[in-house]
């Protein structure tokens, strides 16, 4: 399997607009790492979306995820796993995501205005938005999933 395009190399002014968001997301959207991760898989399981899944499912368990969860998240309604704050923004990472389906029903707005600060909810529409975003890269341009390896964090260096 060959990627169609390397899309960093094809355009880098582009690819660093989505680093930039990707970057705010991850460093200044006060959202919690481990939440962050399970929206991007869960966006990325919709999406069908090979490369992000793997990508993604490295990073949650580098950052502690477990692998039940991980296992059951595309079927998180039938589980005990997890908890309001992130079934909230699962079904919000959903609704996001399906936005053509049901335009984002004011039930997954209220339950998710429930557990998020305005602020967290406009960040965490962000977070949706970018994964959808480097979803629809990666399909488009058949970037090839496996050799992604999360980086090593600091306290795993001695």
């Amino acid at each position: 399997m060959k990627a169609r395009i390397e899309p960093d190399k094809a355009s880098p002014a582009a690819y660093q607009a989505m680093i930039g968001l990707e970057m705010f997301v991850s460093k200044s959207s006060k959202l919690e790492p481990s939440l962050l991760e399970l929206v991007k898989m869960r966006a990325s399981q919709i999406n069908g979306c090979a490369y992000c899944l793997d990508m993604h499912s490295k990073d949650a368990r580098a950052k502690g995820e477990s692998e039940q969860r991980l296992y059951a998240l595309n079927a998180w309604r039938e589980t005990p796993f997890f908890t309001d704050r992130e079934q909230a923004a699962l079904a919000w990472a959903e609704a996001l995501t399906l936005v053509s389906v049901d335009h984002v029903p004011d039930a997954v707005y209220e339950r998710a205005k429930q557990q998020f600060s305005e602020e967290e909810l406009v960040n965490l529409t962000l977070a949706v938005i970018a994964i959808n975003g480097w979803n629809r890269i990666a399909i488009s341009f058949r970037m090839v999933p496996g050799e992604y390896q999360p980086a090593v964090r600091k306290s795993e260096h001695k």
